[in-house]
């Protein structure tokens, strides 16, 4: 199962993206040129038909261009000698019959032929007075691989045959330079490149007739092809700039937080459909089989990143064996679909039919994770998930788009053999927006992408409001906490007494209290809760309480400290404190007791 690459070739002209005036300028001029050249040739073209070799004459060709539309001479296989002009191809000769080519040989008489081919076509051409001398020819895509010549000589080609094969595919119509040609014989070269588990065998060789022309005639209709292709664009761009700029800001915040998961998995999401724009539809020169093998990788890592949008989305994350599983498939899907996508470099290497038993086999391995996305709706759905109406709104068009998504793709695994029609059914079902064709499947996949970030926007709504208010309560937590520091110090004669107090967070389990002992004297309490934040921050008011209360009854740190063990016991929650407390008498004498642990268990004190 592997994706096209819509990339670019090299191109003789009009490669650049023209203004608009130049456009529609280009447009109108090129059709009018067109249509005033096509009746002779067309004429032509069906007196050829009686003869298959005579040749496609085209009379006094000016300024305009002319399709080479009608019958081409056409053999399955491969031999160099037949770009030779006196190559016999008349048809029924030697295997040599008659195909279009305005359609894929696979729609003709080959359907599911993967291979070499040659087209050939006997052109007369002669120049109008007045009228440019040198010719170029426009090739529209070709599956996959193709060279062309000119009475036998090479003339441009697009990726390179085996033993090395490399290709272009779903490239736009490329433009080569003929030079003041006049009558001979066209040969194209063709290599059908290995059907994946998904294609219909259908393709193979022209996908539209060539034409030929002046250069500037050619270079117009290269530049209205390029600008159609932008406008049936235009949407697609505009979505994926809505894709990077969330990519952006779920980055931004997630650098801020790291903790947030949902807001990295929100990141990775989105960046995928970027990348994917920039590999595979910017028309980049880029090798097909190295685009294949990333896009491929860059699909299923865009596939395993909606599963866990949906599991923090629908708050599935606190269920220990379904993330365990959800790994697991994760782990399985990235692996086989970035295998998948590196069969490319075994082309040439592997044999056909291993090539392609292959390919089925890692997309048995793929498939069952497109049904992830339905089992874990329908898992939040069971479970009788709490949760507001923008989850439930990205659940159900999450569980639309992945049923569509998965009946399309599995239906269309093997359809070479099975011929079902429902993938078909689905692609053909959309609406065409400003030139725009939106099928089902880009529909429901924008919906998911705009109620995952309205879902994303109400849920960080809401952290901030949580935030807010935990930062409030730790702000009168810290209030309280700075009431229990002892303002005023007790004067002990012979000892200078100060203090300071600083927690390591917001609040600490830290603390200290210095009390009036009568006489003259004090009693000094230094102790330490285990943590921090919030939890020690109780534990140390629970404390202090205690010391205040107990130092009205008795002044002894050993009974100080025994009452406050007896108190903690199982309070802590298998916390612990360190605790020391000291007397000063007016007259100088110190006497101490300290306490390991106060909690849980209570511990052996020692008392000087």
């Amino acid at each position: 199962m592997q994706p096209k690459a819509l990339l670019p070739a090299r191109s003789g002209a009009g490669s650049l993206i023209p203004c608009p005036i130049r456009i529609a300028s280009c447009v109108l001029v090129t059709l009018c040129l067109i249509q005033g050249a096509s009746p002779k040739a067309t004429a032509e073209s069906s007196s050829a038909a009686a003869a298959p070799s005579a040749p496609l004459k085209i009379e006094a060709l000016g300024k305009g261009a002319v399709p080479l539309d009608g019958a081409w001479q056409f053999h399955a296989g491969d031999d160099l000698s037949w770009a030779k002009p006196e190559t016999d191809d008349a048809t029924g000769h030697d295997g040599w019959e008659q195909l279009k080519a305005d359609a894929p040989w696979g729609t003709q008489s080959h359907p599911n032929y993967d291979g070499p081919g040659w087209y050939r076509r006997h052109i007369d051409l002669t120049i109008a007075p007045g009228a440019p001398q040198n010719v170029a020819l426009l090739i529209p895509a070709i599956d996959d691989i193709y060279e062309l010549y000119w009475n036998g000589q090479p003339v441009g080609h697009l990726g390179s045959f085996p033993p090395h094969p490399d290709y272009l595919s779903a490239i736009p119509a490329q433009t080569y330079g003929l030079g003041a040609v006049r009558s001979g014989v066209l040969a194209v070269r063709v290599l059908k490149v290995p059907f994946a588990s998904n294609d219909d065998g259908t393709a193979g060789g022209f996908e539209g007739a060539p034409i030929l022309g002046s250069p500037d005639a050619i270079a117009a209709i290269k530049d209205s092809l390029d600008y159609k292709w932008l406008r049936s664009q235009q949407f697609r761009f505009a979505l994926t700039g809505l894709y990077a700029l969330v990519c952006i800001l779920s980055f931004l915040a997630w650098m801020r937080d790291r903790q947030q998961r949902l807001l990295f998995w929100i990141m990775v999401y989105t960046f995928m459909p970027t990348l994917e724009l920039m590999l595979n539809g910017m028309r980049l020169q880029y090798s097909a089989i190295w685009i294949t093998f990333f896009v491929q990788a860059a699909i299923q890592i865009r596939e395993v990143s909606q599963w866990y949008v949906l599991i923090y989305l629908l708050q599935l994350k606190a269920a220990p064996r379904l993330m365990r599983y959800v790994k697991i498939f994760a782990i399985a899907s990235l692996i086989a679909g970035t295998v998948d996508g590196a069969l490319g470099f075994l082309y040439g290497v592997l044999a056909k039919s291993t090539f392609q038993i292959t390919d089925a086999v890692l997309t048995f391995f793929i498939l069952p994770g497109e049904a992830i996305p339905i089992f874990l709706v329908v898992y939040a759905v069971l479970r009788r998930r709490r949760l507001d109406s923008a989850r439930w709104l990205v659940a159900s068009i999450a569980l639309a788009n992945d049923v569509v998504y998965a009946v399309s793709n599995t239906s269309q695994q093997g359809i070479r053999f099975t011929h079902w029609p429902l993938a078909g059914w689905i692609n053909g079902m959309h609406l065409t927006v400003f030139g725009t064709i939106l099928n089902v499947q880009t529909i429901l996949r924008t919906a998911l992408f705009l109620a995952i970030v309205y879902a994303v926007l109400r849920y960080a709504v809401d952290y901030r409001h949580r935030q807010t208010a935990m930062e409030r309560e730790l702000q009168n937590a810290r209030e309280v906490q700075q009431v229990l520091v002892p303002e005023a110090l007790p004067a002990i004669p012979g000892f200078n007494l100060t203090s300071a107090y600083k927690p390591a967070l917001e609040v600490g389990g830290d603390f200290f209290q210095i009390l009036s002992a009568g006489e003259g004297g004090a009693l000094i309490v230094i102790g330490d809760v285990s943590g921090k934040g919030m939890p020690a921050a109780m534990t140390v008011s629970l404390l202090v309480g205690t010391v205040r209360t107990l130092a009205h009854y008795t002044q002894s740190p050993g009974e100080i400290l025994t009452a406050m063990n007896h108190r903690m016991l199982m309070r802590s929650a298998g916390g612990f404190t360190t605790c020391l407390v000291v007397r000063v008498d007016g007259d100088g004498k110190l006497t101490a007791a300290n306490a390991g642990h106060l909690a849980p268990y209570g511990t052996a004190m020692n008392c000087n």
